[in-house]
């Protein structure tokens, strides 16, 4: 009998419907180009940028390394991979309300019962009677309405943006480690600048204590001298300084302690070895960004929250069932004739809830629409990234190619005016601020070549690149 309910009652959901509305993807305007985008190339080569996988992106394996230890070792990947864990928990809870639940049942009772005797004679009390009942019992709530398969899509729907939440923390922690490592690597180049114009003042210094001494040069000379050497001086102990805060900061992106941080002293090889950055189409970011599939996914929970606020309206029906034996003697439970069995259904609608299911629709409804504002500024806000991105590239670029002909006509002007110098006809001050302005300027230069390195990392991750390949 049980079986026969049960499996009307699968035919019974199998036929119900669904309310609320289905998903569908809102329509958005999207642009059929980025701004300041180029057209595509014509040799052979990937589409986007973001075709391209990560590990191919820059030849440097000690970042490569790094990057394997932060995905390893990283603490906000843990939270993200715990959070991603939670909600699939959660979502298996809800699901599992779309089936029977079965649980196995023991219990006995001892009861006495009075018998009333004719008047006027008074009640006594009978024997005790006990009882020992054994079985299985069900209870299915019938989704007549689809309630629970609507909360059931909208728990997916919260898993799955908890999963492109964790994609995106993966995102953000490699495009910070590839950042902080071009960071470290250019402090470390303009140490280097800096120690080597430290050795340039230091022997300009001596040279011309030299000619002091010999009555060529006069004590200015030897002033502006140390100008020079302390400034690099100087330059020197905050360059170590940052690079000691780069490596703790780098360190706290790998999940370990502050320390020293390997790396490669071929700043100028990867600069170089930078790739093309042909963007492709823009539509692809609503495949490619976990921060646009995160903002759909909460889109589809809070459309599937309409479907089961909607289902309140309509009667909850629930199938109970118990099948089991019962007995008074516990020794003859299990071989006396003493099974039993009951199948029950109920139905419970509201009736008066004070407007209660109508604010919970409406407010269902008002999630939605905010969230479908929130899924379009995501792609707006994807499109603006990709453009910032595409500018910083491309001016920054052309600001770092105007940079190296400075430094190249400084280093011209600086061996002229030593020269010069030397020759007795120019003073040191001429000297010295030749000097300064090329040092000034190695430094910037090398700040130029990280920022484009780093405005690659920025377009790729504007572009939702292959982060995870």
């Amino acid at each position: 009998m049980i079986r026969v309910l049960v499996a009307a009652a699968f035919a019974l959901c199998a036929a119900s419907c669904t309310l609320g509305p289905n998903y569908r993807r809102p329509a958005l305007a999207v642009p059929t180009a980025f701004r300041d985008s180029t057209p595509p190339q014509s040799q052979p080569g990937p589409e986007s940028l973001a075709d391209v996988r990560w590990f191919d992106l820059f030849k440097d394996d000690a970042l490569a390394g790094l990057v394997r230890t932060a995905l390893a070792q990283s603490f906000d990947l843990q939270i993200a991979a715990e959070r991603v864990l939670q909600a699939r928990e959660r979502f298996g809870i809800v699901h599992a309300d779309r089936f029977p639940i079965v649980v196995g049942s023991a219990a006995t009772s001892k009861n006495r019962v009075s018998k009333v005797g004719p008047r006027p004679l008074p009640s006594t009390l009978g024997p005790d009677v006990a009882d020992f009942q054994a079985g299985f019992g069900l209870a299915w709530e019938l989704d007549v309405w689809g309630r629970v398969r609507r909360l059931s899509e909208s728990a997916r729907a919260q898993y799955l943006a908890t999963e492109e939440a964790r994609r995106g923390v993966v995102t953000t922690l490699i495009a910070d480690v590839t950042d902080a490592y071009f960071a470290l690597q250019t402090l470390d180049r303009q140490r280097v600048i800096a120690e080597r114009t430290r050795d340039v003042a230091s022997d300009g210094l001596r040279l011309t204590q030299l000619r002091r001494e010999r009555g060529v040069a006069t004590a200015l000379d030897t002033r502006q001298a140390e100008q020079l050497l302390y400034t690099a001086t100087a330059q020197i102990a905050s360059l170590e300084r940052q690079i000691a805060q780069t490596e703790d900061e780098l360190s706290l992106l790998l999940g370990r302690a502050p320390g020293d941080v390997s790396r490669t002293t071929r700043f100028i090889d990867t600069f170089a070895a930078r790739p093309a950055v042909p963007v492709g189409l823009p539509s692809t970011l609503v495949e490619r960004r976990p921060d646009i599939r995160q903002a759909e996914q909460a889109l589809i929970a809070a459309n599937a929250q309409i479907g089961a606020a909607r289902a309140e309206y309509f009667p909850r029906i629930a199938l109970t069932g118990f099948l089991g034996l019962e007995s008074r003697d516990l020794t003859t439970l299990l071989t006396a004739p003493a099974r039993t069995w009951s199948v029950g259904a109920a139905a419970a609608a509201p009736i008066f809830n004070s407007g209660r299911t109508r604010a919970s629709i409406r407010l269902s409804e008002s999630v939605a629409r905010e969230l479908v504002v929130n899924y379009q500024r995501a792609i707006y806000r994807a499109l603006r990234e990709v453009s910032d991105a595409l500018a910083g590239y491309r001016k920054t670029g052309e600001q770092r190619a105007q940079q190296e002909q400075l430094v190249a006509a400084l280093r011209d002007a600086t061996r002229l005016s030593t020269d010069r110098y030397q020759g007795g006809l120019d003073s040191y001050l001429q000297v010295l601020d030749a000097q300064r302005n090329l040092f000034r300027s190695e430094l910037d230069l090398a700040a130029l070549q990280r920022q484009e390195l780093a405005s690659i990392v920025e377009l790729y991750r504007a572009l939702g690149g292959g982060w995870e390949q």
